[in-house]
């Protein structure tokens, strides 16, 4: 069986588990969809800035790096869009959408990841380890209250204050990752800023135990073998989501002024489910239009990207659903957008086979230069808008990084859909001699070769 034959085969099993992982993603839609402040609503906190021992003073920039902290840590958990502005000088307005719980907003805020490292006796950790264990261990375990509570006191601070001092902390820290250890366990990778502290450290203690303590709270411990000096991990009884937190609250930094939540409330939608509804419907009314101009312009290959079209869509959806991406109405209008360079990708493509045709070419020579020849301009074209959206989501905030988010992955798509899904559609008909009469492809057959003969006249 040579490679030819089993390339459709592949080709058509990849398309498959697309759309059914996307399908999987993205079902129910409106569970898996978040809508932004605009279309559903959430939370409203308003922060009071005071000066620390370190901030005497709340000054503009004091403002602007505790607004740009704040909007780090919340877009850190995914697209979420945070409408984040000052009021006064020295007060913050966050408004966050989908958490509608103001307490769940002000524990995302407030929660500042304090690493520190400390030497641990051995006893010690003996006694951390057994009462990690009881903290972990389900509610159904034969394990007293009186226990229970006994255990989560020492794991929240008594191993803490049982250890030595602080050798390190998290300030130190270059960076940090989510990641897994050879066992396939999550685990925290992190890069310091000055290897040769950490490895004069890890020199000095070697075979005692170093410690990793979050907020006071015992994470893990492990004995130093050798000097760490660039990198390390942080392992423990971790989820994937507790890894990514975690990562996101140690890279996001500490807040530079101490802050007090004076007002917390829930808020509705600032457009409402009207506004959603109509939107909702002029995006289907303009996706029908050019699903029916495909149809009667270009006949059979319109038809056919009117279905890679329609893969394109759950695609994207799959993508908003698996980022955690929130939708509104301008991340609506780029998704659009995205549509309309889909089409025009295909237009492309179409108009380039029908010239061919024009040309006195095959039906099968036709699809395969009409397709590689197009394909330049197509590719241009896509890449453009890709840059562009690239930058808006890199520079920009709020709704604009929603806009440019759905722009650059629609982009992508669009251009995968029309180069190769398309493709794969009119190759399987060209192929194996189905449905190749040139008016199904817009061309009447008194006009094949037209072009060349009138070359030929000429």
């Amino acid at each position: 069986m040579s490679w030819n034959t089993v390339k459709p085969f592949l080709k058509a099993l990849v398309i498959v588990g697309v759309v059914a992982y996307s399908l999987w993603a993205c079902l129910p839609i409106d569970q898996k969809i978040h809508l932004g402040l605009d279309l559903q609503g959430g939370s409203r906190l308003l922060l009071q800035l005071s000066p620390t021992a370190d901030v005497k003073q709340i000054t503009p920039e004091i403002q602007a790096q505790t607004r740009q902290v704040i909007d780090q840590r919340i877009n850190s958990l995914g697209v979420t869009e945070p409408q984040i502005s000052n009021v006064g000088t020295d007060r913050i307005l966050v408004e966050i959408p989908n958490l509608k719980n103001p307490d769940q907003a002000e524990q995302l805020l407030k929660q500042v990841a304090v690493l520190t490292y400390k030497i641990m006796p051995q006893d010690v950790n003996v006694k951390a380890e057994q009462a990690l264990e009881i903290v972990n261990s389900p509610k159904s375990a034969a394990f007293t209250a009186k226990q229970r509570a006994a255990a989560q006191a020492y794991v929240e601070h008594g191993a803490y204050d049982a250890s030595g001092p602080v050798v390190y902390t998290g300030k130190e820290l270059k960076g940090a990752q989510a990641s897994y250890d050879q066992a396939g366990n999550p685990n925290i990778t992190f890069q310091t800023k000055d290897p040769a502290k950490f490895g004069k450290m890890t020199t000095a203690n070697i075979g005692k135990l170093l410690a990793i303590f979050l907020d006071q709270r015992y994470v893990s411990a492990a004995t130093i073998q050798s000097p760490i000096f660039e990198s390390g991990q942080i392992t423990g009884q971790f989820t994937e989501d507790q890894t990514v937190t975690l990562a996101n609250e140690l890279n996001a930094g500490a807040l530079p002024a101490a802050i007090t939540i004076i007002e917390k409330e829930s808020i509705g939608p600032t457009l409402g489910k009207i506004d959603l509804i109509e939107s909702l419907k002029a995006s289907m009314l303009g996706l029908g239009l050019v699903l029916l101009f495909m149809i009667v312009v270009y006949r059979l290959p319109g038809f056919l990207a009117d279905v890679a079209l329609l893969i394109y869509v759950l695609v994207m959806l799959g993508i908003l659903a698996l980022s955690h991406a929130t939708l509104t109405l301008p991340g609506i209008a780029g998704f659009v957008l995205s549509i309309g360079m889909a089409v025009d990708a295909n237009v492309l493509i179409f108009e380039r086979i029908k010239e061919e045709l024009w040309n006195g070419k095959t039906m099968r020579a036709s699809v395969r230069v009409g397709f590689s020849r197009a394909f330049s301009a197509v590719f241009d074209s896509h890449f453009t808008t890709i840059v562009g959206a690239g930058v808006l989501f890199m520079l920009g905030t709020g709704t604009v990084k929603g806009f440019a988010f759905t722009l650059f992955w629609g982009t992508v798509i669009s251009l995968v859909t029309a180069v190769f899904i398309t493709r794969f559609f009119v190759d399987v008909l060209v192929d194996n001699n189905l449905l190749t009469a040139p008016e199904l492809y817009g061309v009447q057959t008194d006009d094949i070769g037209i072009f060349a003969k009138a070359g030929a006249q000429a």
